[in-house]
């Protein structure tokens, strides 16, 4: 695709879809919402009864339960681009409802996520919500313990096992900042006291193995499962990065957001965020429209395709590289050798 995508070509090709569809929109909440309380009730009684047959079903469950929050997930995410519902305030409460199921804080989100949207790809904007990247350059720049911490990072265990642990620890609390007003504050102390407010009411109702035992494990799974989306949808081989000088919006959009093929069942679960292209071209088209739209326009064939497999592999490509073009792993990358101090031995001393 050429650089600098004429705009006309793009808004025209995503135009017929933009906008909520009320009814779709309802229907999806409802259905969703259901089935993911259906499976919490499952999980809960499955687990407490005796039967170990009984217990492989409620651990069997929890993929389902996962896959359904990571679709109310999406739902809290269409709301924060306005694509939900034609009312503003009905999105705010919606989305609000859904960040206390997912311990995320909507206000605050939206405002990273709108900065993400507005730098992806950007190499003199990262970090609203990305993954951490460093190009080459500066990787070898760092000290050797900077090297260290940042491969850390990286690997692919940290991000998929602790980055849940993230997710749910690390949005208690957000100091002021750029993207961080009294808004958003307000956003994150509000999520955090309707987090109260349900375990402690789930605690009452049901006991605490409901909370420990159940919705946290399903939290984890989709965390994990969002964390790796999150990552495929940006972080590949040949993804779009340049300078600020020469970044181009709709070229970032196509080149630099992933087309996740996923089986059927898990493009429902996932609501079509692997179409990721289309998203980041026109956000405020909705969740069950995407893959309409990318179907229908030509232009939004031209994206980078990952599957299950290359997104997987990709977790091991951590720096941009400025000359290749491309993300590299750690193991292309030639590190400069560290020197040895030399150790204190009697050539060393002075005569007594």
């Amino acid at each position: 695709m050429a650089e600098g995508t004429n705009p006309r070509a793009w808004r025209a090709a995503v135009a017929p879809y933009v906008g909520p569809d009320v009814r779709r929109s309802l229907y999806q909440t409802v259905t969703t919402g259901g089935l993911f309380a259906l499976a919490l009730v499952v999980i809960h009684r499955a687990l407490a009864h005796p039967s170990p047959w009984a217990t492989l079903l409620g651990l069997v469950v929890m993929l389902p339960a996962a896959g359904l929050l990571v679709r109310i997930f999406i739902i809290m995410h269409d709301c924060a681009h306005g694509s939900f519902l034609p009312s503003r305030r009905a999105m705010d409460v919606l989305g609000w409802v859904t960040g206390v199921l997912t311990f995320t804080p909507y206000g605050q989100w939206r405002r990273d996520h709108a900065l993400h949207h507005a730098s992806s790809g950007d190499l003199d904007h990262r970090g609203h919500g990305d993954v951490p990247t460093l190009t080459v350059r500066e990787y070898l720049a760092r000290t050797p313990g900077q090297r260290r911490q940042y491969r850390f990072l990286r690997h692919p265990l940290t991000l998929l096992l602790l980055g849940p642990l993230h997710l749910l620890l690390g949005q208690r609390w957000r100091s002021r900042g750029t993207a961080t007003g009294d808004r958003q504050i307000a956003s994150v102390m509000s999520t955090n006291a309707g987090i109260v407010v349900l375990v402690v009411l789930a605690t009452v109702l049901w006991g605490w193995r409901a909370v420990v035992l159940v919705y946290l494990p399903v939290y984890y799974l989709a965390a994990m499962a969002g964390v790796w989306l999150f990552y495929v949808q940006h972080q590949f081989e040949d993804a779009y990065w340049e300078n600020e000088e020469h970044w181009d919006y709709a070229t970032a959009a196509i080149r630099g957001s992933s087309h996740l093929r996923l089986p059927a069942v898990l493009q429902w679960f996932t609501g079509n965020i692997g179409l990721h292209h289309v998203h980041h071209l026109a956000p405020r088209i909705p969740n069950y429209r995407l893959q309409r739209c990318h179907d229908a326009s030509p232009l939004l064939q031209e994206a980078p395709v990952v599957t299950i497999r290359s997104g997987m592999a990709a977790m091991r490509l951590a720096l941009w590289d400025e000359e290749r073009r491309r993300l590299v792993s750690f193991a292309e990358v030639q590190e400069p050798v560290e020197e040895e101090t030399p150790s204190l031995g009697p050539s060393h001393l002075a005569p007594g």
